[in-house]
């Protein structure tokens, strides 16, 4: 794939701050704010607090808690959490001027320790995609809703370049009425993964796809049917739902999401291809920034026919979350993701892996 000439990326650069996404640090302060975490069992949490660290002109970090011993003792010798203060939950939120919380616990720990930092009064980065419990999701959301606190969900899409690219894209119009999205996340599970996600009523689709379901749920909102296919393939050895499709539907569109752990290539495949009535938009692998865009006719800078761009990732990973974050807790602006959004997300997850949704 070609890089970009010095005409596109100025144009992509612009794209990406109309879609939101922050290109350098961002000053609102004098200071830095003061941050904390609360969990470190959760996949993510190391990165996210190494994200947190090296914004070290926007956060600064004050204290982890980790009740559990053994975790504790293990990530203490991480390089993310080295010279960190270890605190009690309680310590950690009553530390005078404290803004911000990254729960970063296990799965079915989320919606209650957020809603304890809620109660607190401190705005939420919470990792993905809470507990099987959508009433108590729904319940802990509007609770930071009323409070008038954020909460931003870990969907690490939300900030890819390639995705603020195509929300910029299905915004204007460029791709027609969305007719498809077929979208795949798999991975080839280790046997104490598998022991793990086998807990989980929603398997495998409901720990990883919920990445796929907030970003075509950007696009479309949310779906007026969700059908749910569910395959255990080492059974009866393990009751692990390891090879899961669901399918989305709406008025125009048809969405597929596949979420495979027993794909030895599943990480290289993974993929998200929105096909419109004017055009295709297909982003492969997943977070490399590699877009193939088909357009039927001339739109947004781009000419009529198939081209291949290549969307720079700046920065870590997460550095997106935490930068955006930042001026949401700052007052700058407001999170793009409401509680309306981020409750469809978490049903539609719900019903696509299989879980049953109460009052839902």
């Amino acid at each position: 794939m070609t890089a970009f000439p010095a005409p596109s990326r100025r144009r992509f650069l612009t794209v990406l701050g109309a879609a939101g996404i922050p290109l350098r640090h961002f000053h609102a302060g004098e200071t830095p704010l003061l941050v904390g975490q609360i969990g470190v069992r959760h996949p993510h949490a190391a990165g996210k607090m190494e994200a947190m660290r090296n914004l070290n002109d926007l956060f600064r970090v004050v204290g982890v808690v980790e009740p559990d011993s053994q975790s504790r003792a293990k990530a203490s010798q991480e390089k993310a959490y080295e010279g960190l203060s270890w605190m009690t939950e309680a310590e950690l939120l009553a530390v005078p001027g404290l803004k911000m919380v990254a729960v970063e616990t296990r799965m079915e720990d989320l919606e209650a320790t957020a809603t304890r930092v809620l109660a607190a009064g401190k705005h939420v980065h919470l990792d993905k995609p809470g507990w099987e419990d959508h009433a108590a999701f729904r319940k802990m959301r509007r609770m930071a809703e009323q409070a008038g606190l954020t909460v931003q969900m870990g969907y690490m899409l939300r900030y890819n370049p390639a995705f603020a690219l195509l929300f910029k894209a299905h915004r204007e119009g460029w791709l027609g009425d969305i007719l498809e999205i077929d979208a795949s996340m798999g991975k080839l599970a280790s046997a104490d993964m598998r022991v793990e996600l086998g807990r989980l009523q929603g398997g495998g689709m409901f720990e990883l796809a919920g990445h796929l379901i907030d970003a075509v749920l950007t696009l479309l909102g949310p779906p007026d049917q969700v059908i749910s296919h569910n395959r255990r393939t080492r059974a009866p050895k393990d009751s692990f739902a390891d090879n899961q499709l669901a399918v989305l539907a709406y008025p125009k569109a048809l969405v597929t999401i596949r979420c495979n752990h027993a794909d030895p290539f599943g990480g290289p495949r993974r993929r998200f291809m929105v096909t419109g009535s004017k055009g295709t938009f297909e982003i492969a692998p997943l977070e490399s920034g590699k877009v193939r865009l088909s357009l039927d006719h001339d739109a947004g800078g781009y000419a009529k026919g198939i081209q291949e761009i290549h969307c720079p990732l700046p920065g870590g990973r997460y550095d997106g979350d935490f930068i955006d974050l930042a001026k949401v807790v700052q007052g700058a602006k407001s999170l793009a993701w409401n509680a309306d959004h981020d409750i469809a997300v978490h049903e539609t997850l719900c019903r696509a892996s299989g879980v049953p949704v109460s009052g839902g």
